[in-house]
This record gives C-alpha cells, structure tokens and sequence, in this order.
C-alpha cells in the first residue's frame, strides 16, 4: 500500500483524479469510477508516469502495446519531455495508433499479435516500460482503487476488467475491498491461471481482445491476485456489447468494450455488496452510438 500512495504523490502532478460517481442501476446502487476521462482515456498512463518518473525519467522510452498502454507511455513521456518508441502488432486498432501518434511517439508496426511486438521492442535501445508485470507500474494502477476508496469510503466491492492483470493486482492492493476480476469468456489469461495456480497461456478471442488481449496474466500480477481476496468472474462478449449499449443509451458514457466488461459482470448479478464500484477503465474506440 506504501507503494500506490509514493505513485499516487508522482502522477499527481501530471494525471487527472477521475471522479467517482454514486448512482443506481435497476434499483441498485452503484458507483462508476469514470476513468475513461483520464488522458488518453486510459488508466494506463497512471502506471507509466509512475514507472518513468520512479526511474528519473530515462530520456529514451520504448515499449509494446496493443493499443491503451502505448498511448499511455507516449503521453507520459510527451508530459515529461522524454522521446517514446512504441511498438504495435499490425492488427492494432487505428483509432488506438492514430492516437499514439498524435501523442509524439514514434510508431513501429510489427508482427501479428503483441507477443511479437514485444519481443521487437525488447531489441530496441531504451528503457523498457512493461505493460502489467512490474510493481512499479501495478502500483500506479492502484491509484486507481486508492481514489475510489478515497472518495466514496463505504464502496465495499470493487470490479475491473482484467487483461494482464495490472490493474486488478494494483486494485487488490490498494483497495482492502473484494476484487472482482472480470474478463471475457474466451479472453481470460487470469482464470486459467487461477484454475492451473501458474500464468499459462489462454487463447485470445474476444471483442474486447484489443484492451484484454494478453496470453498470459503477469507473474507479478498473479502473485498479489492469487493471495489477496479476489473473484474470477466470466462474461460472454454478447453481454459486453449489451453493457457498452447501456451505459451509453442510460447514462451517455461512451466507453470501449473492455471498459463495459465488470459492468456486463455486474448486470449478471455476478458483482457482490451493498455498494460495488465498476471501473470503466477506458474509451479508445471508434466505436459510434
């Protein structure tokens, strides 16, 4: 916990505090914590300010993205002056490119899926910026958690979406809550690894893949999700899709897939407590109502 709150006193400068906002849904009370208005309209540029600033900021950046991390490390290297190289697969959304772009990064496509990416990024010179599985950049997702806690101390639940499992370890850190991490049904690298008790390698087909996409959940990640409390909950993409229409059609919140996935959760009745919060944690869609 000591960890989330020396980020939190980093990024504060440079990220914007999301509101938390207490509604109900159906009847039942909710809290949306709105992190799809942070810059980039990602949580992810949490976890790269944290990481470049814990480092003195290295002047050269480099790192492999689907889409949200990337956009999150070129704009925090752009807000600290640094040059950023990130790499994606070709399949990579435009609309995630076009904006890593847009943030001054230099833009390398390679390869078919991340995996690859990765592995280009890795022989590339600079400091290498993790997407999840560092504790650095886990703890600067906590502070994602810390500011629901923070605002709205009587949340007693607190679901996200799970692809390496960054910002679920960073929630379970630093909430004290239940965890609910959710993922798609044939897009969940966590629940096969808490099913085998290791990371293993899981199959990536999903709408949300884009955000989700990882094979297998991080080392770091899965050791504080496997000794903390935390539920694996599955939802089926026709279900994400319902919970991206809702929130727009309800609420006017336009999030990407990934963001609706704890939301689909929820809807299901697969979310406990008296006062849950949903994370929506993230918007980079060329999505259309």
């Amino acid at each position: 916990m000591n960890d989330v709150a020396a980020a939190a006193d980093r990024i504060r400068p440079h990220a914007r505090r999301t509101p938390s906002w207490r509604t109900e849904v159906d009847g039942r009370p909710i809290v949306f914590k709105l992190e799809h208005l942070q810059l980039t309209g990602s949580f992810k540029l949490r976890g790269a300010l944290n990481t470049l600033l814990a480092a003195g900021s290295p002047d050269r950046v480099v790192t492999a993205s689907g889409g949200n991390h990337g956009l999150g490390v070129a704009k925090a290297a752009q807000l600290l002056g640094l040059h950023a190289t990130v790499f994606v697969p070709v399949s990579a959304p435009e609309g995630k490119v076009r904006r890593i772009e847009a943030a001054g990064a230099k833009l390398i496509r390679h390869g078919d899926t991340y995996a690859e990416a990765v592995l280009a990024a890795r022989e590339t010179p600079g400091f290498y910026v993790e997407a999840y599985n560092d504790p650095t950049v886990v703890a600067g997702q906590g502070t994602v958690a810390a500011e629901v806690v923070a605002d709205v101390p009587d949340v007693d639940v607190i679901a996200v979406a799970v692809g390496g499992g960054g910002l679920a370890a960073g929630t379970a850190l630093a909430s004290g809550r239940l965890t609910v991490a959710v993922e798609p049904e044939r897009c969940c690298a966590l629940h096969h690894a808490l099913a085998a008790g290791r990371p293993v390698d899981a199959e990536v087909d999903s709408v949300a893949a884009s955000a989700l996409g990882a094979t297998r959940v991080g080392e770091v990640p899965f050791e504080v999700l496997s000794t903390r409390p935390v539920t694996s909950v599955l939802v089926p993409d026709t279900a994400i899709l319902a919970a991206r229409d809702r929130l727009w059609e309800e609420f006017r919140l336009a999030v990407e897939p990934a963001a609706a996935v704890p939301f689909a959760a929820w809807l299901a009745g697969d979310v406990p407590g008296d006062l849950p919060c949903v994370v929506l944690c993230g918007a980079n869609t060329d999505w259309t109502p």
